[in-house]
C-alpha cells in the first residue's frame, strides 16, 4: 500500500515536471513565432521605403540629405542581428521618414499624386501591423519571462537553460509614422 502511494506521488511530480517543460517550451516557441512576426512586417516596411523615397525625389530633388538619411536608416535596421538592435534601428528609421514625410509637405504636386497617396497609405497600414506584432510579441515574453520567474517553474527553467527575452519597445514619440493630410 505504502509503495502504491510513493509511485503515485513519483508519477504526479513526473507528469507535473513533463507539463511545466512543455508549458515552457511552448510558450519560448509562441515568443519565437510572434518575433518572426514583427520581422515580416519591418521587411514589408523596408521593402515600401524605396519606392516612398523614389517617389519623393522626384519632385524634391535637391533634399538629398534626407535621401541619404532614410537610406542609411534603412539599411542599417536591414543588417541589425538582434531584438535590441532592430529596436534601436527601427526607432531610427521612423524618425527619418518622419522628416522624410516633412519634405513632401512641401510640395503641393506630391501631395496630389495618386501613386505617393497609395504609397503612403501602405506605409501607414504596415506602421499599424508592426505595432499590432510588437504587442503580440510582448504578450507572449511577458508570458515566457512570468513562466521563467515564478516558482516553481522556474526552476525547471533555470534546469534546462529557458532566457529571459526582452520586450520590443519604441521609443517615445517613435511609436508610428504621424499622419500626413494632403
Amino acid at each position: 500500500m505504502l509503495m502504491y502511494i510513493l509511485l503515485a506521488i513519483i508519477a504526479i511530480v513526473v507528469i507535473w515536471l513533463v507539463a511545466a517543460f512543455n508549458g515552457l517550451v511552448r510558450t519560448r516557441n509562441q515568443s519565437d513565432e510572434a518575433w518572426s512576426d514583427i520581422e515580416v512586417q519591418l521587411k514589408r516596411r523596408h521593402d515600401l521605403i524605396p519606392n516612398v523615397v523614389n517617389a519623393v525625389k522626384g519632385y524634391a530633388a535637391h533634399e538629398s540629405g534626407v535621401f541619404q538619411k532614410v537610406t542609411e536608416a534603412r539599411t542599417r535596421a536591414m543588417g541589425a542581428q538582434n531584438p535590441a538592435e532592430k529596436e534601436a534601428a527601427e526607432n531610427m528609421l521612423s524618425g527619418t521618414l518622419k522628416s522624410l514625410f516633412a519634405v513632401a509637405e512641401n510640395y503641393p504636386d506630391l501631395k496630389a499624386n495618386a501613386n505617393f497617396l497609395e504609397l503612403q497609405r501602405e506605409l501607414s497600414d504596415t506602421e499599424n501591423k508592426i505595432q499590432a506584432a510588437r504587442r503580440f510579441y510582448n504578450t507572449n515574453v511577458l508570458a515566457l519571462n512570468t513562466k521563467i520567474d515564478t516558482f516553481p517553474t522556474n526552476l525547471i527553467a533555470s534546469g534546462f537553460g529557458f532566457l529571459k527575452k526582452n520586450f520590443f519597445q519604441s521609443d517615445e514619440g517613435e511609436t508610428a509614422l504621424p499622419e500626413v493630410r494632403f
